[in-house]
Order: structure tokens, then C-alpha cells, then sequence
């Protein structure tokens, strides 16, 4: 039944495997056992009917088995009295009770089969829950272990490939450029400085001069 093959699929279910290639493993873990918990109701449920329609049916066969009893006195009765059709009537039902006798009978072997099968499927189910319940933590935190030494892997090889060290180069280098050029401008705005200053008292000494000319000559 198609109950039976989710269920075996379930317990020879490799949890490790199925982490290993999940994309969120703790999600499909949580899954799993929510899955495993609504099989196990299902196959309770199995169980219990199961057990049922066996009661059922034993209860039918001990019927007809009292049916063939009855008859079969009703006949020896028949043949008492010397009532020889009565008594082929009494023995045909006699006949017809035990066919259907014999046909509970098989029924309740197979139903039987049926039943032990389930409770096998059951007990597989929730020794395999446990055993998933059990390790859910473990697994998760055996994920999350590998998966942060993965990235640091990941960390330390980009660090060995030099690229986090050019990269600290370049950016070293457009520092010293910038300083480089800052102190450029600044040299560049104190030499115009210096040189309207000195044209100032060069002004200055002219005039100067020109008046002690002007003096001198009388002018």
C-alpha cells in the first residue's frame, strides 16, 4: 500500500545524506520529523482499523461456525425423524456456512499478515523519529560547524592570494597621492604669496627712491 512505501522510504531515509545535499538544512530536517510524525499518526490509525475489521471478521466466522453447528443438528434432527429431504436441506445450508467459514478464515489470516505488517512499519517509524529527533541538534550544529569553517577557508584564501593586501596598497598609495598633492598646493599658494610681497616692497623702495631723487634735485 502506497502508506507502507512512504513510510519505508522514510525509515531508510539517510539523514546525514539528506542534510548534506539540502540547500536549508535545518528547514528539511524540521520537515522530515513533521513528515515522519503525520505518517506515524497515519499508520496508528492503520493499526487501529486493521485490528478492528480482524475482530470484525473473527466475529463473522465464529458466526458461521455456530451457523454450521445449528444445521448440522437441524440434519441429524431430519435423519432422526426419517425426513431424508429435510435433512439434505439442513446439510446444503450446513455445506454453505462452512464454504463461507473457511473464507473468513483466510480472510483473517491475510488481515493478520496485514496487521503485524503496520505494527512492524510502526515500530521502524518511531524508532527512526527518535533516532531523528535525537540527532536533529547534532546535525544542525555539525551544519553550521562545517559551513563557518568553509568560510573561513574561504577567508583565509582570499587573504593568502594577496588581493586584500594589493587592495590595502591602492588604496595606501591614493592617500599618499592625495597628500602629495595637498602639500603641492599649498607650496604653490605660499610662493604667490611670497612674490606679491616682495613686489610690495619692491613698489615701496622705487617710491622711496624716488622721492630722495626728487629731494635732491631740488624738485
Amino acid at each position: 500500500m502506497a502508506l507502507l512505501e512512504r513510510v519505508s522510504t522514510l525509515v531508510r531515509a539517510n539523514l546525514n545524506d539528506l542534510i548534506d545535499k539540502a540547500e536549508h538544512p535545518e528547514k528539511m530536517i524540521k520537515q522530515v520529523i513533521l513528515d515522519m510524525h503525520n505518517q506515524l499518526l497515519q499508520v496508528k490509525t492503520q493499526v487501529a482499523i486493521a485490528i478492528a475489521d480482524q475482530h470484525l471478521l473473527e466475529k463473522r466466522r465464529k458466526e458461521n461456525e455456530d451457523k454450521v453447528a445449528e444445521w448440522m443438528r437441524k440434519a441429524e434432527l431430519a435423519v432422526d425423524k426419517k425426513q431424508d429431504d429435510l435433512a439434505r436441506a439442513a446439510l446444503e445450508r450446513v455445506e454453505s456456512y462452512r464454504v463461507l467459514t473457511d473464507g473468513f478464515a483466510q480472510q483473517i489470516t491475510d488481515q493478520k499478515a496485514q496487521v503485524d505488517n503496520l505494527k512492524t512499519a510502526l515500530r521502524q517509524l518511531e524508532q527512526k523519529l527518535t533516532e531523528a529527533q535525537a540527532k536533529a541538534d547534532l546535525l544542525i550544529a555539525q551544519h553550521r560547524r562545517a559551513r563557518a569553517v568553509g568560510k573561513a577557508s574561504d577567508a583565509k584564501m582570499a587573504a593568502g592570494n594577496g588581493s586584500s593586501a594589493a587592495a590595502f596598497d591602492r588604496m595606501k598609495s591614493k592617500v599618499a597621492h592625495s597628500e602629495a598633492l595637498s602639500h603641492a598646493k599649498s607650496e604653490i599658494a605660499a610662493d604667490n604669496m611670497e612674490e606679491r610681497l616682495a613686489a610690495l616692497e619692491k613698489e615701496d623702495r622705487i617710491e622711496q627712491l624716488l622721492v630722495e631723487l626728487k629731494t635732491k634735485r631740488g624738485a
